[in-house]
């Protein structure tokens, strides 16, 4: 099979296209990453033409419009990036996500410097021009930048959501129905509850009555509330919370010892003292020496392949 389409910078695979002739090699990207998802790269500079090596370019804010321009001259690269967008956000619908180069002023998705028409920084709290545009086309798309992956809780995070989408594109955006509506949303009922618990009791009341609403625009509003509850992080109260929910269903499975060793698990974790893959193991043991059809379906209990070794850091 192959692995899930998710774009990226250029850079960040190895390959030599930044402004000095440098690359951004990322080895997790490259050898972890790359084992599950088929990348598809993009230089956005080397698209419009730049060439390596060139001179570098930043973002100036000139009478409100923002032009991306060499820092050593008034060279103007606006244009070029303009097209290389209208030809190049449109083709990446099919991506379940995107890591980004940070600090570039095309691909950083966030804390880029802005300068004035003189090229002294005004703040630094804007966003690369290709960046802004994939993230307004593609609002569902998880993005990220890839030095945030070196965060054990945004990397756990983004993951989670690429897979939760790829989910989402293949089996009910590919072809809606209510059944796979409703059957997406019972798959991911703990992972909702665990990042965010309002959103959760939200959406589940929306798909109560399919019958007499447009399906497509309910498939739209959840959707949009599922993906943008899955960008909370989850903290140890709401993993807890949601582990000891499994564990109402898992009662016959679980006797009494085996219920207390797990409860202390559970709490020790909450404490911090462990991370979330042990009390998560004794749970799906459990559900294994007994299953439970509706725990079966959970995407909480595996959200992704269990190699990334993702919940032994959180």
């Amino acid at each position: 099979m192959s692995g899930i389409p998710v774009g990226i910078s250029t850079c960040l695979l190895g390959q030599e296209v930044r402004h000095d002739g440098g690359h951004k090699h990322s080895r997790f990207c490259t050898q972890i990453l790359a084992k599950h998802f088929d990348f598809r790269p993009v230089c956005p500079e080397m698209a419009a033409g730049l060439g390596v090596p060139r001179p570098a370019i930043h973002i100036r804010d000139i009478d409100g419009e923002l032009r991306l321009i060499e820092t050593k001259s008034t060279h103007d690269h606006t244009e070029a990036m303009e097209h290389v967008i209208k030809a190049v956000i449109p083709t990446l619908g099919d991506l379940r996500g995107y890591i980004l180069m940070a600090k570039s002023p095309s691909c950083g998705m966030e804390r880029i410097k802005v300068h004035n028409a003189e090229g002294q920084v005004v703040h630094r709290d804007g966003r690369g021009l290709f960046a802004a545009a994939l993230m307004q086309a593609h609002p569902l798309m998880p993005v990220e930048e890839e030095g945030r992956l070196h965060d054990d809780g945004l990397r756990e995070n983004f993951i989670e959501r690429v897979f939760a989408y790829d989910d989402w594109l293949l089996n009910v955006a590919s072809d809606l129905t209510a059944k796979a509506l409703i059957e997406f949303h019972t798959r991911h009922k703990f992972q909702l509850l665990a990042h965010n618990e309002p959103l959760y009791r939200q959406l589940g009341p929306l798909l109560s009555n399919l019958k007499d609403q447009s399906l497509e625009a309910v498939a739209q509003r959840y959707i949009e509330g599922f993906m943008a509850a899955m960008t909370c992080k989850v903290s140890r109260g709401a993993h807890v919370n949601a582990m000891q929910h499994l564990m109402g269903y898992l009662r016959e499975a679980i006797g009494d010892a085996d219920r207390q060793v797990l409860l202390e698990q559970i709490e020790a974790y909450r404490r911090g003292e462990l991370p979330l893959i042990v009390p998560m193991t004794l749970l799906r043991m459990a559900q294994r020496r007994e299953p439970v059809d509706y725990v079966e379906l959970q995407h909480y209990l595996s959200p992704y392949p269990d190699e990334l070794g993702l919940r032994n850091r959180v």
